[in-house]
């Protein structure tokens, strides 16, 4: 573990585990100011694009923009509660107006780049959102809905000029001049640490992404990510591969890593993506702690390792589906470093992890996290015999530890299936050895989990229905040796369409075009019937297994 001795934030809660929320806690005041006042010179970022393009921010520049940002979101007339959608790409104003975001109480709501109108149409309204905040490249989007999102007041853009839109770069540009030193509210915000700080979507078996919700002291819970699964140091630099639209974002380049006083390096990627183009950059940049779902590391170890300099590169792990162990022995045998796998979801942080004081066990995702409670459970919700896999709950009798999100926003059922008893089940299945190591089995429910990203098998079921020649489909997923997994379609025709290779480019041209293009079936199966139970629900356990092994469900 590294040394922490080092640090302006004495607060029992930044050293204490398990970890302990105070009644008021604030991220951007008792956290990136105290490093910005101990150190002005200290690096909190280091951003750099695909053309080479660098730029380097300390803990002082981030408390200078953010409190000017939190000063124009107040001139525009947002306030406490108010509900803003932040859609960007990697670009530095993502943590500049996040950081203004908690300052003034107004609750975020990061979204991926990739989504398309009718996404975002679906999320304003079922959020309710007030605000929105995005870049040049996703401003049409927005135009697009806008007259049918009728909650939607207010549009920033933050690097360009469009009518209609409030640019940012009035103020970069000092055409509005607001304050860069004190955030100028008609009333003092103070953060109850029960508060909601964001949402987040997060895919599931419903037909839409449910609305997660965290609170103020949620960051605090990242402790555990960035220090003991991240392995991370005041003077590490940390590179965490991953969009700003989802958890892992948060996970790796944000919360943990600024408690700590680490540097995050942040790679904008536009356009089209090879994974060599990581290595260099692990090089150049002296990158001490590296963070990357299976399939970049499955991309990155076909080349010769051996000819990158990453002496500097002590820390390497990976999550979001489990990592084949050829990858991490062809990495091993490369780096002379072990990848270090973990566990969580978008409703919690670091749960599960193989953490630097105890012995890596292959195949293991780790063990349970300080102030983690976990439960492997039956049908009945009774412990398993250890060996044997169960649900992974977590205990929250004694109260929801730091870092356990709140609630599914306006969703019940969601909560209800989740919140059972004392428990909050994860919806995955493990199982444990007598060494308290957590091995993943796979999904209680039917998500897709595909180079690191998850999603609902109905919300692409949906989309494809829409096709006037799909009469029934079901989507589940398939083996993939790149991706872990891939999304795959039966698919019924009506009568009239052929089941030929241009109907299979056709549907999937269709939902690329009508949801995230990730969400597409890579491959699609025309089926003369499903299997279903009495009550006409879909078998998906035999499409998979069809997808798994290639053996049918019935005679075909």
């Amino acid at each position: 573990m590294q040394d922490r001795t080092r640090t302006p934030l004495q607060e029992d809660y930044f050293f204490d585990f398990p970890i302990k929320a105070p009644a008021k806690f604030n991220f951007a005041t008792d956290v990136l100011d105290k490093w910005a006042e101990f150190d002005r010179n200290k690096l909190a970022m280091i951003w750099v694009n695909q053309q080479g393009e660098e730029k380097r921010y300390t803990f002082h520049d981030f408390r200078k923009l953010s409190i000017q940002a939190a000063n124009y979101l107040v001139k525009l007339g947002v306030s406490k509660g108010d509900r803003v959608l932040i859609m960007l790409p990697r670009l530095v104003e993502w943590w500049i107006f996040s950081l203004a975001m908690i300052r003034i109480g107004a609750i975020q709501c990061p979204s991926p780049t990739l989504l398309t109108p009718e996404d975002i149409k679906y999320r304003v309204n079922s959020g309710k959102f007030k605000v929105v905040i995005t870049d040049n490249e996703n401003a049409p989007k927005f135009d697009e809905v806008f007259d049918l999102c009728p909650t939607l007041k207010t549009k920033i853009i933050v690097n360009d000029r469009r009518p209609e839109w409030n640019s940012y770069l009035d103020v970069v540009e000092k055409k509005i001049s607001v304050s860069n030193r004190h955030v100028n509210l008609t009333k003092p915000f103070e953060s109850d640490s029960k508060q909601t700080l964001f949402y987040m979507f997060t895919s599931g078996t419903s037909k839409h992404p449910k609305m997660v919700e965290h609170t103020y002291d949620y960051p605090l819970g990242h402790r555990i990510t960035a220090e003991l699964w991240h392995n991370l140091g005041p003077n590490d630099l940390h590179f965490t591969v991953s969009d700003t639209g989802w958890g892992k974002n948060i996970w790796g380049n944000y919360f943990g890593q600024w408690i700590l006083g680490a540097c995050v390096f942040i790679y904008d990627i536009r356009g089209k993506f090879h994974a060599d183009e990581l290595l260099p950059l692990l090089e150049k940049y002296s990158i001490t702690s590296f963070c990357a779902p299976p399939t970049i590391y499955r991309m990155m170890v076909l080349n010769d390792l051996r000819k990158f300099d990453l002496r500097d590169l002590k820390h390497t792990c990976s999550a979001g589906e489990p990592i084949h162990i050829e990858t991490v022995r062809a990495w091993r045998e490369g780096t002379g470093l072990d990848i270090r796998e973990a566990y969580g979801q978008t409703e919690t942080i670091c749960m599960i992890g193989n953490f630097e004081d105890k012995d890596l066990k292959e195949g293991s995702m780790g063990y349970a996290a300080p102030g983690w409670d976990l439960k492997l459970l039956d049908d009945d919700g009774n412990p398993v015999p250890q060996g044997e896999e169960g649900k992974i709950a977590v205990n929250i009798k004694n109260g929801k530890p730091v870092g356990l999100f709140k609630q599914y926003v306006a969703s019940a059922e969601e909560n209800a299936k989740s919140f059972v008893g004392d428990y909050y089940f994860t919806g995955d299945k493990a199982y444990q050895d007598e060494d308290g190591y957590f091995f993943f089995v796979g999904r209680s429910d039917d998500i897709i989990k595909s180079s690191g990203y998850r999603i609902g098998p109905m919300e692409v079921e949906e989309v494809m229905m829409k096709h006037p020649a799909v009469h029934e489909v079901a989507v589940v997923a398939a083996p993939d040796p790149l991706r872990g997994a891939k999304v795959k379609a039966y698919v019924i025709l009506y009568k009239g369409f052929e089941a030929t290779d241009s109907m299979v480019k056709k549907l999937q041209q269709h939902v690329k075009e009508s949801t995230a293009p990730y969400k597409y079936p890579r491959e699609i199966e025309f089926v003369k019937s499903l299997p279903k139970t009495f009550s006409g629900k879909i078998k998906r356990d035999l499409l998979r297994k069809h997808a798994e092994t290639g053996i049918y469900w019935t005679k075909h």
